[in-house]
């Protein structure tokens, strides 16, 4: 394409368009006025979505990319601005999400001189390598395009994670001549033919094999080739807290770590896929000669807990297409489903023993179509529902990971909304994980996202309390809460909003939010809830904190 005289800022708005990218979440500032004033002229095809603090913008950019497996972009300023940003960004990391980063920087010509210079912070190109797979900065405006290209190309390809970009002022205004590209073709790694082979003649060998899936299957979009290599195997598909709904709860096959404990210490191989296998291997315990094939787009997670009989690097759906090729033909295997049915039967009892959280959890069910979007937060309920709520859909279940990012829900749902705007979303978090984020309820206003946030209020850190209650006898310290009237400060923004204390209350309003279009919020006043951290945390509902007991020293 013949060069144009353009600033930095326009190369960058124009690139961007090239790319697809439709929707920017940005928060501007003195380093990206620039850009801004470039973003004004594309108002009509690239949208701008404008928060009240820089951790939503990376938030919404997360909930973005994980519900449509598109790249979410944010752009904040410099310093203070991606620091407010990073445990956004750490938990886009955590989970493996496609987010483009645009940060500014100081004047290139100040850059880590240590001037002082406004927003200025030491080496942040070291702050975005912890929380990036790739960065880069323009040094001119004629950079930009090829940035842009690179960063995108990185973001979606291989294993999906943040990646950045850092603009200086001072680029974002000169102008220079400009060789705007085309945008990359990406094409899914297939994985190595001789390995394919391999894994499938151990797959057919087989006679009680698992498959263990991952995120990485979600964000491969491959749950059609996960079903049908599953179904061909009549295999148990045990699915990760970030990866459920890649298989509808609805069929058999479908497994939470509830029954996945037994399934997998049961099996003779288990395939795991786009994961990266801690529970099997370091929580539950592989049994003694099972074989292990692993998929993953990321080599570094092929061997990390232990060396597999095949390790298959690739994309998750070509992959699994091609070991569906490989084994198109085999004999019928003998159906598990009548035992697979009664497994999850009395996974179900034993999960509705643990009240009110499942009856909570069996309301909102209730309530939503099955490609609602449920966006969970920390609390009592949401872990409940990591492997108690049915999950009927694929990117309809999301959390924030290992990384446990108290406050996400709230603005990773408006993203959500953002990028499914005929889809019910909804935010469920606890009164403390609420107020992280409550001045986006003016964003969600202003952008009319209707997002429905269910809002669970026992006036504390519920499960800080429960702890020191429980296992540090009744010393109760920083874990009690003075919360605002949740029903007048939503309706203060011009949210709908009400109040209810029981399950039924609560499935009929979120019924009636969804009926409004319009967004709401619904307080549910409640008191101590059950443990059920015995189930969930064998299961894989949460994340470990240590490897082992602490050492005597």
């Amino acid at each position: 394409m013949a060069a144009q005289a353009l600033t930095g800022a326009q190369a960058l708005v124009r690139s961007l368009a090239r790319e697809g990218v439709e929707h920017l979440f940005g928060l501007p500032g003195v380093q990206l006025d620039w850009l801004f004033d470039a973003l004004y002229d594309a108002r009509h095809t690239l949208r701008v979505i404008h928060t009240r603090h820089e951790q939503a913008t990376a938030y919404m950019a997360d909930g973005y990319a994980r519900t449509t497996g598109r790249v979410g972009v944010c752009a904040v300023v410099p310093g203070p601005g991606l620091l407010n940003a990073s445990a956004a960004l750490a938990t886009a990391y955590a989970c493996s999400s496609s987010v483009l980063c645009i940060t500014g920087q100081v004047d290139s010509r100040a850059i880590d001189a240590g001037f002082g210079l406004l927003h200025e912070v030491p080496r942040q190109d070291a702050v975005l390598a912890s929380l990036t797979k790739w960065s880069g900065r323009a040094v001119r405006p004629s950079d930009v395009p090829s940035l842009v290209s690179r960063a995108c190309q990185r973001v979606r390809s291989g294993r999906p994670r943040p990646v950045a970009l850092e603009l200086p002022p001072d680029v974002l205004q000169t102008v220079e001549n400009v060789c705007l590209l085309e945008p990359a073709r990406i094409e899914p790694a297939p994985g190595d033919p001789d390995s394919l082979r391999l894994a499938a003649e151990r797959l057919r060998r087989a006679e009680r094999p698992v498959i263990y899936s991952g995120g990485g299957t979600l964000a491969a979009g491959a749950w059609h080739e996960l079903q049908s290599l599953a179904e061909l195997l009549e295999a148990p598909v045990v699915m990760s807290v970030d990866g459920r709904g890649a298989l509808s709860d609805r069929h058999d096959l479908a497994h939470t770590g509830v029954t996945g404990q037994a399934l997998v210490r049961e099996a003779d191989l288990v395939l795991g896929v786009g994961t990266r296998f801690w529970q099997p291997s370091r929580v539950w315990g592989l049994p003694p000669g099972a074989a292990v094939i692993r998929v993953d787009a990321d080599p570094a997670e092929i061997d990390r807990h232990q060396k597999p009989d095949v390790g298959i690097v690739g994309d998750a759906r070509p992959v699994l297409a091609a070991l569906r090729d490989l084994l198109d033909g085999m004999p019928a295997r003998p159906s598990r489903r009548a035992e697979l049915r009664a497994r999850k039967a009395a996974a179900a009892d034993q999960l509705n023993a643990f009240q009110p959280q499942a009856a909570f959890a069996q309301a909102i069910r209730a309530a939503l179509p099955d490609d609602a979007i449920t966006v969970n937060d920390l609390t009592q309920v949401t872990f409940f529902a990591t492997v108690g709520c049915p999950v009927y859909a694929p990117r309809t279940f999301i959390g924030p990971g290992y990384q446990g990012t108290l406050g996400s829900a709230f603005a990773t749902a408006l993203g959500a909304q953002v990028g499914n705007p005929g889809r019910p979303v909804l935010a469920i978090a606890g009164d403390g994980g609420f107020m992280y984020n409550v001045g986006e309820l003016a964003t969600q206003r202003q952008h009319g996202l209707n997002v429905v946030s269910i809002v669970f209020n026992d006036g504390a850190f519920g499960n800080v309390k429960r702890t020191q209650e429980q296992a540090f006898s009744g010393r109760l310290i920083a874990s009690e809460l003075i919360n605002p009237d949740f029903v007048a400060l939503a309706r203060s923004f011009g949210i709908d909003a009400e109040r209810v204390e029981t399950p039924e209350q609560l499935e009929g309003a979120i019924r009636a939010a969804l009926a409004g279009h319009t967004p709401a919020l619904i307080e549910v006043r409640v008191g101590p809830m059950s443990n059920v951290w015995p189930v969930i945390g064998p299961a894989g509902g949460v994340y470990p904190i240590l490897l082992g007991p602490p050492k005597v020293l």
